[in-house]
């Protein structure tokens, strides 16, 4: 789908760590994921909640290996807070946060980044709009009195209004023979019609002109807040002194948002095909159905089913029928994409266009037989092994650490959930399987997007 789902989300631009997490927090947070935890041996308690004199809240990993504090941050709301007619303004808004702010212009702000060394980037996706920062400790005050200035006295100049549009503009009409993307951003509009999940995170060619300074001001009027913000900081900086801190930063903020309810939504067209023709090689496909949200019991049980479906790039049923059987495809893949307003599964591939029609087949009938037979015994062990003992690798870099806190906290997992995680998933039984198989076999049909020229399906009308 176009615009990142929470849960495997994150941000569009590519960002450079300023270092691998420290060896003696990513030792801590690899004994959190892998080894059997009692009360008594839990180190969970390195995560912190630090709360403000204000009231603002955020989960601190302190350590002090190196000099360093990396900052997420997310405002629940998105782009799928975009005015109807304007899809495009979280994205554009997100962009130009770095772009001037308070009495700095572009170049100021710029120039203030670089003398230290800081980086802060900020980006949109369908439910939240993200914000990451990178400093040295010795610069933290200056990093974070720009983070301060960016979310709360954004300037949207008119220069660099109309510089970050143009790039936007750019990057769309290279999208227009992009056929992944294509395909993902039809799926979208095919599966949720009439709803924001169905409009593209990034705009369109004729949304992004439109998009006036006064949009962008009140997407940041209505959308930054105190009471849809999430925190997460990760390094060599004590309590005591980000307390404080998140005062400065965001106290100044609106106490809540103002947001247009989104209606949970149920995606259509399932067991359909859009296709539309491009002049290339190879067919490019998305395809996705109902699946569970994150708060759901079943969850865990479902992430380990996903797994065994397409979740593993060497293991996964989709993959040894679809690559390793019949070479249809390099790679093929599925996920679980639950949405805040939508419970998703999705996936992907791209083939050969006279192989497309036999590629969708094969993927329906190895989806509906898992959901139907179930997997073995050891194809369950299996899944679970690697699931526990690669979950370590999400803590492996300060941007991972900082960014799983993150998500975290937007799940409301509870800030024990490193702790459990890796039991919940070693508690999952046949019979889980078979329970949560039986809740997808409610309706498991699959709606698929296809760009290129695909033999035998004829593009749709419109497409």
């Amino acid at each position: 789908m176009s615009g990142t789902a929470r849960g495997s989300r994150c941000l569009t631009r590519p960002f450079r760590s300023l270092a691998a997490t420290p060896l003696a927090l990513l030792a801590t947070l690899m004994t959190i994921a892998l080894a059997p935890v009692s009360p008594a041996q839990s180190e969970t308690t390195r995560i912190q909640r630090v709360i403000s004199p204000g009231g603002i809240e955020a989960w601190l990993v302190h350590d002090t290996t190196l000099p360093l504090v990396a900052v997420e941050i997310a405002f629940l709301g998105g782009a799928a807070q975009d005015p109807a007619d304007k899809p495009g303004v979280a994205n554009l808004a997100a962009s130009l946060l770095d772009e001037g702010a308070g009495d700095l212009d572009s170049r100021a702000f710029q120039d203030k980044l670089a003398e230290k060394a800081i980086e802060l980037r900020f980006d949109a996706s369908r439910d939240m709009l993200g914000g990451s920062l990178r400093t040295l400790s010795e610069n933290v005050d200056e990093a974070f009195d720009l983070m301060r200035l960016a979310v709360a006295a954004p300037r949207f100049d008119d220069e660099a209004v109309e510089r970050i549009r143009q790039g936007q503009l750019a990057m769309l009409r290279r999208r227009l023979n992009d056929p992944s993307t294509l395909a993902s951003l039809n799926w979208s509009a095919r599966a949720f019609p009439n709803h924001p999940y169905g409009r593209p995170v990034n705009g369109t060619l004729e949304s992004v002109p439109t998009i006036s300074q006064g949009d962008l001001k009140d997407f940041v009027a209505r959308n930054l807040a105190r009471g849809n913000l999430k925190i997460a900081v990760v390094g060599d900086i004590t309590p005591e002194k980000l307390g404080p801190a998140l005062d400065k930063m965001f106290g100044a903020l609106p106490a809540k948002a103002q947001l247009t309810p989104v209606p949970d939504v149920t995606p259509q067209g399932l067991g359909s095909e859009v296709v539309q023709e491009l002049a290339v090689p190879q067919t490019s496909m998305v395809f996705g159905g109902i699946g569970l949200k994150r708060d759901d019991p079943d969850f865990i049980p479902a992430f380990v089913l996903n797994h065994m479906l397409g979740g593993s790039a060497f293991s996964s049923r989709l993959f040894r029928e679809v690559r390793e059987k019949r070479g249809l495809a390099y790679s093929v893949y599925s996920h679980l994409a639950p949405l805040d307003h939508a419970a998703l599964i999705l996936g992907g591939t791209a083939t050969k266009n006279d192989r497309a029609a036999e590629s969708i087949e094969i993927i329906r009938a190895e989806y509906n037989r898992l959901l139907t037979e179930g997997p073995s015994e050891e194809e369950l062990e299996d899944a679970k092994s690697y699931l526990i003992g690669s979950f370590a690798l999400r803590f492996d870099s300060s941007a991972k650490v900082a960014s799983q806190l993150l998500q975290i906290q937007i799940d409301n997992l509870g800030i024990d959930y490193i702790d459990v995680r890796n039991q919940l998933v070693g508690a999952v039984t046949l019979d889980d399987i078979k329970r949560v198989a039986a809740r997808f076999n409610q309706n498991p049909a699959l709606l698929f997007s296809l760009v290129g020229k695909p033999a035998g399906l004829a593009p749709t009308k419109g497409g």
